[in-house]
């Protein structure tokens, strides 16, 4: 019994100094602009550990202090260059990302941090309605290039016309050199008020997504339970509802 018990423990122990992470250990976390999830204090596509605020961003600096993981932090522009490089190097991490079915074996997951709906948006006062995506196609769709919506319509035979900036879909939207923005809800809205533009039409809401943060592929499974265990302990003691009332 005590030879068993001896090998029991030993086996645990070889299983934790696997877990283990070296003392060394950092991350690289990517963001963008992306209020109110994540955003540059002050509205420019370049910042820095404490001047990127936003209800995921601060979700994750707390995740990771409860985990005990280093990181550093950085927003950067356009999405399309910070989704590429986590997905090509390891040990990073990329926020506010969408999860979709065909994303799923890219990355390693930890969330859900947020969710949020995709729409369709017309001008104020529009009295354009649509009761199905394929109805769109008779119609000029702006979107995000690379952003999960505009991923999601170019599946469904779409051929949008995309920014490199969401914000850029504003203007487009009121000039009338396209009919509908595609984008996320509360995403649009939010940016198109930062604009000085209210009460845009939703004309259709067609998706109902999920955001997480997504790690590169050789990131170790430690680091996801990690986690992941410290992202369901904020949800169980509220420190994600106290979060969201601060922004929303």
């Amino acid at each position: 019994m005590r030879r068993v018990l001896v090998a029991g423990l030993l086996l645990l122990m070889a299983v934790s100094a696997r877990a283990a992470l070296p003392d060394d250990y950092k991350m690289v976390l990517l963001t963008e602009n992306f209020p109110p999830f994540n955003m540059a204090a002050d509205g420019k596509n370049y910042a820095a550990d404490h001047n990127i605020r936003g209800i995921n961003a601060e979700i994750v600096r707390e995740m990771f202090k409860r985990a005990e993981i280093d990181y550093s932090l950085t927003l950067r522009f356009p999405w399309e260059r910070i989704y590429n490089q986590v997905l090509e190097h390891p040990d990073q991490g990329l926020f506010s990302t969408t999860y979709t079915p065909e994303r799923e074996p890219l990355f390693k997951w930890v969330g859900p941090l947020a969710s949020t709906g995709w729409v369709l948006l017309a001008p104020a006062g529009s009295p354009m309605r649509l009761s199905s995506l394929e109805q769109a196609k008779e119609y000029q769709v702006g979107a995000y290039k690379n952003d999960a919506v505009s991923q999601h319509l170019e599946s469904k035979g779409f051929e949008p016309i995309n920014s490199l900036r969401d914000q850029e879909n504003i203007g487009k939207l009121l000039k009338g050199q396209i009919d509908l923005w595609a984008t996320t809800d509360p995403v649009g809205p939010y940016l198109a008020k930062q604009e000085g533009i209210s009460g845009l039409t939703t004309v259709l809401r067609f998706n109902d997504a999920q955001l997480f943060l997504a790690l590169s592929k050789q990131t170790p499974d430690e680091v996801v339970t990690r986690l992941q265990s410290a992202l369901n302990e904020m949800k169980r003691d509220g420190a994600i509802d106290a979060i969201m009332r601060r922004y929303l």
